[in-house]
C-alpha cells in the first residue's frame, strides 16, 4: 500500500487547519522571513517581497528539469511562485521574481492554489513542487488544506531559496515531506551584495537545521521517485563568491555527512549579474572541479553532480511561454 504524505494525519485530527489560521495570523505582522518586515499583508501593505495577501502563481506546469528523484517519469508538479523575498542580481527566474508590477495581475485565490494542486495531482505528477514559496508561505498553507480536503494525496516539495523563517518551518512540521533548500552562500557579506539578504549565512544554518531536524537525512523512496527526505543544492558561483566551503563544512559537521548534496553548475551572468564586476561571466570548469573537491574533502558522498553545459540549457523563458517555460 502507498505510504500517504505527513500532511493527510494532519487533516484528519484538525491540526491542518489549526496550523493554517496560525500562519494567516502572522501575515498581519508579517515575519514569514528574517526579513522581518512587519508589515499588515492582509491590508496588502508591501515588505521586502512586494507581496500582499494572496499568493502569486507564475506559472505551473510539469517539470522534468528537477534532480532524477523528483522529477521521475512524469515530472514534478512545479508552481512557480512570483515575487521573492531576496533580490539576487543574477536571478536565473527573475522574469518573474523580480517584475512584481507585471506579476500581480497573477494573483489567484487560496481556493485557486488549491485547484492547481489538484490539477497537477490530475495530470499524474509525482509530487507538488513550491517554488520560491517563502514569502507566500501562510497562504500556501491555507492552499494545501483546501486541496487536501478535495482528495490531494502527493508528497509536497519545499523548494526554497533558504532565506526562511525558523517559526513558520514549525509550522510546516509534518506538512512538508521534501525539502529542497537552497544554500547560497557561506558569506553573509556577499548575500548582502547579491541579494539583499542579512545575516543569510546564519538565517539559512537555522533554516536548514530545522528541515534536516523534521526529515533526517535519509532518502525514502516510492519506485525510482522520494517521497520524503532533504536535499540541499548549493549553486556555484565565479570567483568563490558563495564561500562553498563554509556550507559544506557546516553540512558535514553539524548535521549529517549523509545529506544529499545537489551541486549546481549551471550558473550564467543574467538579470543584473553585469552590474557585478565579479558575477559577470560563466563559471570555470576549474570552479567547479575545486567544488567536487570540497564535496569529497567533507565526505558528502551522496548527491548529484551537473555537467559544465548545464547553463546552456538550463535557461527558463517565462515571458513568452508561461505554461512551459522550460520547454520540457
Amino acid at each position: 500500500m502507498k505510504s500517504l504524505p505527513s500532511y493527510i494525519n494532519l487533516l484528519q485530527s484538525g491540526e491542518l487547519f489549526n496550523r493554517a489560521e496560525i500562519a494567516l495570523q502572522k501575515l498581519k505582522s508579517c515575519n514569514c522571513c528574517p526579513h522581518n518586515c512587519k508589515v499588515d499583508r492582509t491590508k496588502n501593505e508591501y515588505g521586502t517581497c512586494a507581496s500582499g495577501y494572496l499568493p502569486i502563481v507564475s506559472s505551473f506546469t510539469p517539470h522534468f528539469g528537477e534532480e532524477p528523484v523528483l522529477s521521475g517519469t512524469n515530472g514534478a508538479g512545479n508552481i512557480f511562485f512570483g515575487n521573492c523575498n531576496l533580490k539576487c542580481i543574477y536571478c536565473q527566474n527573475y522574469e518573474i521574481s523580480q517584475n512584481w508590477k507585471v506579476e500581480h495581475i497573477h494573483e489567484v485565490t487560496h481556493e485557486k492554489l488549491a485547484d492547481i494542486m489538484l490539477e497537477l495531482q490530475r495530470r499524474n505528477c509525482h509530487n507538488i513542487g513550491l517554488v520560491s514559496p517563502t514569502h507566500f508561505s501562510a497562504a500556501i498553507l491555507k492552499a494545501i488544506y483546501l486541496a487536501a480536503q478535495k482528495g490531494l494525496s502527493l508528497p509536497i516539495i519545499y523548494n526554497t531559496n533558504g532565506y526562511d523563517s525558523v517559526e513558520m518551518l514549525k509550522i510546516y512540521n509534518r506538512v512538508i515531506d521534501i525539502y529542497l533548500p537552497d544554500f547560497k552562500y557561506g558569506d553573509s557579506e556577499y548575500a548582502k551584495k547579491y541579494s539583499n539578504a542579512e545575516n543569510y549565512f546564519e538565517h539559512t544554518k537555522e533554516a536548514i537545521r530545522a528541515m534536516f531536524k523534521q526529515v533526517g537525512d535519509e532518502l525514502i523512496y516510492d519506485g525510482d521517485v522520494i517521497i520524503r527526505g532533504l536535499i540541499i543544492r548549493h549553486l556555484i558561483l565565479p570567483n568563490g563568491l558563495a564561500d562553498t566551503e563554509k556550507i559544506f563544512k557546516f553540512i558535514a559537521e553539524e548535521l549529517s555527512t549523509k545529506v544529499h548534496i545537489s551541486l549546481m553548475s549551471q550558473y550564467y551572468p543574467t538579470n543584473k549579474a553585469y552590474k557585478g564586476v565579479l558575477l559577470d561571466r560563466k563559471l570555470r570548469e576549474s570552479e567547479y572541479e575545486r567544488a567536487i573537491e570540497l564535496l569529497h574533502k567533507y565526505n558528502l558522498e551522496n548527491g548529484w553532480i551537473q555537467e559544465m553545459d548545464s547553463n546552456d540549457y538550463y535557461r527558463p523563458d517565462f515571458i513568452n511561454n508561461r505554461t512551459n517555460p522550460f520547454n520540457n
